[in-house]
């Protein structure tokens, strides 16, 4: 069957809906109905599957878009700021320790989702009686972790550049300390952690590079037979795939991979066959 690939904002997680017989092309504007309510959708791309491999039915697309429906979706987004601020000040009298990060009004402004950060579990019944008493919409308080965090609010990576959560990295993988020693990173939790505190996620994706590159190379401390003879590997260069030895006469020199394979070769030749 056909499926339609749907993305609700610019850098997020994509969704398969049924295109329900609608003409669709990529960047369409469509509506579709999700657990939060009526959104706005961007067509990402079509795409034929086995229905057998779909875990559970998909939600039809109800329409393409309208001009109503982006003015009102534009409206909705100009009340936020001035939503985010009264939730905070009410949020802040009831002195829970939360920290409202962004909100969102569903198309049909049924639901109010507010979105906060807390360093633990939270109960807050009666501050969403208190809610419930200054908006129109449904209240929903929706607590997020500290890279969800990092991925609404934006900013800077210790590399200088736009975090990548908030430009290009739609889901985020598992990353592991194992992951950094394979890169031989420093395991200073300050040189690996991102602005969110946690592990960078450019550890998880420029992992399987280090990886391949690393295939062949020796490890460190081993002993190598080099041009100049018999040596200790004391520093690896994985990207450029060459490591310093040190000789057996103190003598220290860089050489390629392909250098010890050739020096390997030259001393252990393949006999002649006869």
């Amino acid at each position: 069957m056909t499926v339609v690939l749907i993305q609700f904002k610019e850098v997020s997680k994509k969704y398969y809906f049924n295109p329900n017989g609608l003409t669709l092309n990529p960047q369409d504007k469509v509506i579709v109905e999700t657990q939060k309510g009526l959104e706005i959708g961007i067509v990402v791309s079509m795409k034929e599957v086995n229905q057998a491999d779909l875990v559970h039915a998909l939600k039809d697309v109800l329409r393409l878009a309208t001009d109503q429906d982006l003015a009102q979706a534009q409206s909705n987004s100009e009340k936020l700021p001035e939503i985010i601020e009264k939730a905070k000040g009410i949020i802040e009298s009831h002195e829970l320790g939360m920290k409202v990060i962004n909100a969102e009004i569903t198309l049909d402004q049924r639901k109010l989702i507010i979105y906060f950060e807390a360093e633990g579990r939270i109960d807050f019944r009666d501050l969403v009686k208190d809610l419930s008493e200054h908006f129109t919409q449904r209240i929903e308080l929706r607590q997020i972790g500290p890279r969800d965090t990092a991925k609404m609010v934006g900013g800077l990576g210790p590399c200088g550049l736009m975090l990548c959560c908030s430009t290009f990295i739609g889901e985020f993988d598992t990353i592991s300390i194992k992951m950094a020693k394979n890169q031989n990173l420093s395991l200073n939790p300050q040189k690996i952690s991102g602005v969110c505190g946690k592990l960078l996620c450019c550890i998880k994706y420029e992992d399987d590079v280090y990886t391949e590159l690393k295939e062949g190379l020796p490890d460190l401390n081993q002993r190598v037979l080099t041009p100049i003879g018999k040596a200790q590997v004391v520093a690896v260069n994985i990207l450029g795939r060459k490591v310093r030895v040190r000789s057996e006469e103190g003598i220290y020199e860089w050489f390629s991979i392909d250098a010890l394979n050739q020096a390997a070769e030259l001393d252990n030749p393949t006999p002649k066959q006869q």
